[in-house]
């Protein structure tokens, strides 16, 4: 027997996020519940779950590259839920009916000032899931360059960041200092740190 949801109930709902209650029956026929987030209204995730519904990626991740710099992109930003600065990608969730990399031009400029100048296309954006024990959010990791200079004065009045490019030099000592990451920057600074810019070729 196949674990399998067999309905799900909302707890809280908000504008970007919502705690949803999964009942579902375990391998062994047995009824559970688990405690789940989404960033989906019940409609979405429950045509999802029980009528198959195409998925939608939720949101971009962006491993971006300075073209005529040859730095690593990346921010250091506030977050409410450890109350403190981390080191992530630029990142930010797809509009309604938005195309992935228009999202990708959208929140890279956001969120650094800087433009896309190219895209990995080799790297196709595929749903990627961050903590699937306690979400259902998917990302798309997308590769690219870009260029410009580095501004933060297309922020919105919530988020508080500084737009840091970083060596491969500079990414080899981060990676040793005694700073937060989230996992989706560090695996890239990991990689940048190894193979510079040829983790968009």
């Amino acid at each position: 027997m196949k674990t399998r949801i067999k309905s799900v109930k909302p707890l809280a709902e908000t504008k970007f996020l919502s705690l949803y209650d999964a009942e579902y029956t375990n391998k062994k026929g047995n009824t559970k519940h688990w405690a789940m987030a989404s960033r989906k209204d019940k409609e979405t995730l429950r045509a999802q779950i029980f009528e198959g519904k195409k998925e939608k990626i939720d949101a971009v991740v962006i491993a971006a590259v300075h073209r005529t710099l040859n730095k690593l992109v990346l921010v250091k930003q506030y977050r409410v839920p450890i109350n403190d600065y981390i080191y992530e990608l630029p990142a930010g969730l797809i509009d309604d009916g938005e195309e992935v990399f228009t999202a990708v031009e959208r929140e890279l400029m956001e969120e650094t000032g800087l433009n896309l100048i190219s895209i990995d296309n080799a790297k196709r954006p595929l749903p990627i899931y961050v903590s699937p024990g306690m979400t259902d959010e998917s990302i798309a990791l997308v590769y690219c360059l870009c260029d410009g200079e580095a501004s933060t004065k297309y922020l919105e009045d919530d988020e508080d960041l500084e737009v840091i490019l970083v060596s491969q030099e500079e990414a080899k000592k981060l990676l040793n200092e005694d700073v937060k990451f989230d996992v989706k920057a560090y695996l890239v600074l990991k990689s940048f740190a190894e193979l510079g810019r040829d983790i968009v070729l």
